[in-house]
Formats: C-alpha cells, structure tokens, sequence
C-alpha cells in the first residue's frame, strides 16, 4: 500500500523549511541587521497586520519596496541594508493569520484586499513619496501578484520571483490531479488541518471560491510593469510564462509592452540527479536586475533595461556533471516562444518514436494500474526535495510504465514553447488517470526527466462542472494533456523518450479508479486495466515546438 499523505508529513515539513529558507534571503546577507521600527497596519475589516519598516538614512521621503509573506516578516532583517543604501525604505510585513498578524490564516484567499490595503497606508505614511514596489519570491510571489491584481493606485511596479498564474484552480490541481507532495505538503508545513486540506483536494472543479479569490480571474486589473522570474524545472514554470505572455500581449492597456521575463534551468530547491547547468541562474533571481527594474520604474532612472529585450531564457542541453555542452547558455528574444514549427512525434509499434504517421491496423498497450502500488515520483518539478532531470532508470522496468523512444538522433532537436500529448487510450474503469514525460535520453542510457504531467480521465474535457464526464469502459477516447513548456535543444547522439503511465506518486495524487465523487474517501479503490493506442486510426503524438530559427 502506498503511504497516506500524514505519513509524510516529515518530509513536506522539510520542503516547507527549505522553501522558507529560499524566500527570506531574498538578497545577499549583510553582517548587520538594519534599524527598523514595527506598525500594526489596520486592514478595511480592522485586522491588523504586523509589518516591519526599515528606513535608510538620512531625511525621506523615499521610494517603497513590499514584500508580504507568510514566514515571517522578520527574515527581512538580514537583507534590508542593500535595500536601504539603494536608497528605498523595506516594508516587511506577515500575511493575515501568520506570526505576529491577527486574523485567520486563509492562505492566499484574503490578499488581495489585504495587498491594496497595505499598498495605500505605506503610500499615506511621511516616510513614502507615494511611489510603491512590491516583490517576493515562491509565496511572497503569489501575493505581489495578488495584490497587484487588486490595483491600489499607488502601486508602480512589482518583481515577482515563481509564482503561478492560477494557484488553486489551474496549479494545485494539474489535469485534474492534486499535486499532493506540492500542495498538500505545503499546506500540512502551514499548520493547516488534515479536514482542511481534504477539503481543498474536493475541489478539483472550479467553484466561484475559486473565481473569487484566484490570479487568474483578476490580472486583466493589473496596471503596472511586472518582471517575471521562472525555472524549467520549478513548480510554477507555466505560471510564470502564462503571466509573462497575458500581461505584454493582452493584459491591461496600461501594462501591455512593459513586462519583463527570465526563465532560468533552476527548481523550487536545488537540482538534483546527474545534470547541472552552468550560469543557470537562481530562484530568488538578480538582485542587481531587481535594484534596476526598481530604480527606472521608482526613481524614474533612464538606465536602458526597458531597452532590452523583454525576453531572457535559458536553453538547456546536454548537462552531464563536468561533462556540460556549451549549448547551455541564456538567449534574448524580443519575443516568446521563439519562431517555431510544432511537430508530431509518434508513438509506434516496437516501444519507438517517429515523426511518420503510424501506419499499422492495430497497435496498443495495455498494463493493470493498481492505486495500491503507485510508481513512485523520481525528478520533476517539485518542491524543496526530489528535484529536477533525475535519471527515470530509478524506477525500474514495471508492466505499468512504457517506454518509447526515438533512434539515436543523427542532428540537434531545438524545442522552445508549449508542448500538448494528444493520446488516444481506453480503460474499464469509470475514471483512472494517464501520465506522461518528456526524457532526454543520453548515450549511456541516463533518462533524464524534463516534464512529467497527469490528465484524470473525469476532466479530460475541462474542469468547470459542465465538462466532467466519466468514462465509458472500452470506448477509445482521444486525450489532450498539458505537458506545459521548456526550452531544450535534444542534442545529436541523444534519443527523445516518452514514458507513459497511470501514476507519479507523491507528487501526484493517485486515482482509486472506482469513479466516486473527491470526497468520498470510503468508497474502495479498484485495479483499472488501461490501454495506450498507437496506430494508424489512434496516432498518439506528442507534439513539439521545433525551434526553424537561428538561436
């Protein structure tokens, strides 16, 4: 049987410390702590907030710079001398319910309100010229975008560091799935209950909670210039492009042309397995880019970053330790993705991969998926521990885990963009789930893992309460699952692999395939026998951006 989700509440609670670590030190250390002074800021519903304002020398008013975060304010201590000798005042402050703030601890449902509140006090207060910044990094990120979507008019700019565009509709859930180690690991190192997090795991479908409270329904409100930080191999990847590419092309008339993206080869906690990238850049991004974006944007400096180009990504390739191709490297495009043609590679008879049409009658695969005896989670995008391009060798040769890879590739594949899997497959069961990956596969066989990601059948249409659907046992039935994006050059003398299964565990939470409504949890698991089809009437194809110009 597979462990419960309380039986690896350590290991959550040790990714919870290692996130926090990462959030705090948001800029190099500085061997002495900065003055500062404490306000209870009143909220419109008169919760106070407990914030910490450190002022630089000398006479204001000055520029101000935000950060709210629910691990405690006080991390600030330690960096906000660079901030100060920049010349900006650091406001520091714990969320609503967290350390020394009052309320209850509604993780990230209250920010919005609480952001725009907090903004226009600071804006009111003698120290401030009226000019706010706000920024974070991972939960601080989430809410500087939160708040950013509430428009306080005093809001100039923020930088935001791996944040989601949609935290609870379109990130705790992926395909429909609960991402458990993630999200439920996060909430369990937050205090919150077991009753509470079961009942966010019910819902799956998005509810007007949802609408209410989540980044998604509300960026057209953004108004200002965000600077976006993201990883390939982190938990928010998509998020950060998505909220990149909705701002600069679509978003509000006063924030369209104005954003700023870098994409690094970094996770949510350091990379482990095999590969390392060199220059791959950080989680908590540049602290000398961020004092620029600060200084045109608060102090109106002309120092020529709005003359750059609005894109930086890294580009990965082969990364053995001490054996790193130079194809690793940073590109600057005016532009995301880059010009590119999206390309279908096939799955075919003989477990191989082409970009032909399979041509056979009849081909497929088929393996019993047993919730009991989940394959276990190797790599991936996931939080604080089990990170990155690990080898997917780990997880052994299971009649529930195909693999299907190319021949050895005679040239370079360069992918940059968004990659969808159309699969078409079958199942007795009335709903079970499917999951794929991407894998570089080097000359010594070392399966390095770039994208993992599930569908659950129920939600194969969407995830408004119109679209779910159970299955009808022994239809075939055409799946498209969002493998979200990367940027990786596949170098000549690799093989592409796609791997496919019914479970990742626990970075996924697993089906019991029995059909019953999210929660009920009494209703029995059952095994599901599951079928993958791979011929000429059910062509399953991953499809990659192929990069047609010259990098």
């Amino acid at each position: 049987m597979h462990p419960s989700p309380s039986s690896f509440q350590t290991n959550s609670l040790l990714k919870f410390l290692s996130l926090l670590v990462v959030a705090v030190f948001v800029s190099p250390l500085y061997a002495q702590d900065a003055e500062k002074r404490i306000d209870m800021v009143p909220m419109r519903d008169g919760v106070r907030l407990a914030t910490n304002i450190y002022l630089p020398e000398g006479d204001g008013p000055w520029p101000t710079v935000l950060t709210r975060t629910p691990y405690n304010k006080n991390g600030a201590d330690r960096s906000a001398a660079r901030y100060n000798e920049h010349g900006y005042v650091l406001v520091s402050q714990d969320v609503r319910g967290r350390y020394e703030s009052e309320g209850e601890d509604q993780p990230f449902e209250v920010d919005m309100p609480d952001g725009y509140d907090t903004v226009e006090w600071i804006a009111a207060e003698d120290f401030s010229n009226g000019k706010v910044g706000i920024f974070g990094t991972s939960a601080p990120g989430i809410t500087s975008n939160l708040a950013a979507a509430s428009a306080p008019p005093h809001l100039t700019a923020a930088y935001v560091t791996v944040a989601p565009d949609s935290l609870f509709y379109r990130s705790r859930f992926v395909g429909g799935v609960f991402k458990e180690s993630h999200s439920g690991g996060w909430l369990r190192g937050q205090g919150i209950s077991e009753e509470r997090i079961a009942a966010y795991k019910a819902r799956a479908v998005l509810d007007q909670g949802w609408i209410d409270t989540d980044f998604l329904f509300h960026r057209q409100n953004v108004e200002i210039p965000i600077y976006n930080v993201g990883g390939w191999h982190d938990i928010y990847a998509e998020g950060s492009l998505y909220n990149y590419q909705y701002l600069q092309n679509e978003g509000n008339e006063k924030a369209r042309g104005k954003q700023k993206i870098f994409m690094g080869a970094f996770g949510h906690g350091a990379i482990e397995g095999d590969l390392s990238y060199p220059d791959s850049g950080a989680i908590t991004g540049d602290i000398e880019q961020q004092l620029r974006w600060w200084d045109y944007w608060l102090k109106g400096e002309d120092n020529g970053i709005m003359d750059e180009p609005p894109v930086s990504f890294y580009m990965m390739a082969s990364a053995r330790k001490g054996e790193q191709s130079a194809k690793n490297r940073t590109i600057h495009s005016d532009t995301w993705p880059p010009v590119h043609e999206k390309t279908r590679f096939y799955l075919q008879p003989g477990m191989t991969i082409s970009t032909s049409v399979p041509t056979a009658d009849s081909a497929s695969s088929s393996y019993r998926f047993d919730p009991a005896n989940p394959v276990g989670t190797v790599g991936g995008q996931n939080l604080g521990r089990d990170v990155g391009p690990r080898d997917q060798r780990e997880i052994g040769e299971r009649q529930d885990y195909l693999r299907f890879q190319t021949p050895v590739l005679q040239e370079d594949v360069v992918v940059a963009g968004h990659i969808d899997m159309e699969l078409f497959v079958s199942t007795d069961a009335l709903d079970t789930d499917y999951v794929v990956k991407l894998v570089d596969i080097y000359p010594d066989g070392y399966e390095a893992l770039i994208l993992d990601y599930p569908i659950r059948t129920r939600f194969r249409n969407g995830q408004e309460a119109d679209d779910v659907a159970m299955m009808n046992p022994g239809n075939i039935e055409k799946l498209l699952i969002n493998m979200w994006s990367t940027a990786q050059t596949f170098e000549a003398g690799h093989r592409i692999g796609i791997h496919v299964t019914s479970s990742n565990y626990p970075r996924f939470a697993v089906n019991p395939n029995n059909g019953a409504a999210l929660d009920d949890l009494d209703t029995p698991a059952k095994i599901a026998n599951n079928t993958i089809y791979y011929d000429a009437q059910h062509p399953s194809a991953i499809i990659l951006p192929i990069v047609t110009e010259e990098l």
